[in-house]
């Protein structure tokens, strides 16, 4: 299917991909940061933001969606994923090598793993209250100290920061609301197939920067570093006190990080 896409900024493409729920918007945090100096591709995945449909389907479509975007391309691009999107930077990478010039990996794994805690009806409840207030009165001080942090948010993010629930409220919030049925359906159908990629990871020679949280329970920071360790051409970051959402935690000092890598790989020149 064809799908919504934010393009901004002009040089070397650079593919943006969200994780579930999230929609391209969710990216923001790195294409604020890149657009200046790359053209930005940020779509929604079928299923997700504005990106319709009314059929059901398969994880695999995903990359159908994809490719057709990179047959658009007329040189080789980067791939930032976060978490799914992480995943389908991967499977992109292992289909069109030649599409390729690099790979940024945030919060995911080629054998994801996570370590969840059970969720109890009083975590729902206090997510629920915790979400509409912060979605009417973004990052109010009482509503993160009162209920914030004790729902399940406290599992998504470790900084409980006004600029964290901003975030939320402003990315997070519509994303979950925009998330089909069917993205939810097609994800846990591949959840509960099993997915591990690991012995393909080999024929992946591009430059990689896997960047993980430490407190991470929806994809740890264990299985990252598998992933990390099992590419051919991978750099590893760790990075304490956040967790899932660390872009919104500490974007600032991820793109600075990811500025430095690129500009080594030589993607990137910048004047600090």
């Amino acid at each position: 299917m064809e799908l919504s896409v934010e393009y901004r900024g002009q040089g070397m493409p650079i593919l943006c991909l969200h994780g579930h729920p999230g929609t391209g918007r969710c990216m923001a945090v790195f294409t604020d940061y890149l657009s200046p100096h790359f053209r930005t591709i940020a779509p929604d995945l079928r299923g997700y933001g504005r990106s319709r449909t009314n059929q059901p389907f398969a994880m695999d479509q995903h990359l159908g969606d994809l490719s057709a975007l990179l047959q658009q391309l007329d040189q080789p691009c980067l791939l930032l994923g976060w978490s799914l999107g992480g995943i389908l930077a991967l499977e992109l990478a292992l289909l069109h090598p030649e599409k390729i010039a690099g790979i940024i990996l945030v919060g995911t794994a080629a054998r994801p793993r996570g370590r969840h805690p059970a969720i109890t009806w009083q975590d729902n409840l206090l997510t629920g209250l915790a979400g509409v207030i912060n979605w009417l009165i973004p990052g109010w001080p009482w509503n993160i100290a009162t209920l914030g942090q004790r729902s399940l948010f406290r599992y998504l993010i470790s900084q409980h920061s006004a600029q964290a629930y901003c975030h939320i409220a402003q990315e997070g919030t519509p994303a979950f609301l925009q998330t089909s049925s069917l993205a939810n359906r097609a994800l846990m159908t591949a959840l509960r197939q099993g997915y591990n990629r690991l012995g393909e990871l080999h024929r992946i020679h591009q430059p990689c920067l896997m960047l993980a949280a430490v407190n991470d329970v929806h994809i740890t920071p264990e299985s990252s570093q598998e992933t990390a360790n099992t590419l051919p051409n991978c750099e590893w970051r760790l990075y304490e006190n956040v967790a899932h959402l660390m872009p919104w935690e500490i974007g600032p000092q991820l793109c600075h990080d990811l500025g430095d890598w690129l500009e080594r790989y030589g993607f990137l020149r910048l004047d600090r």
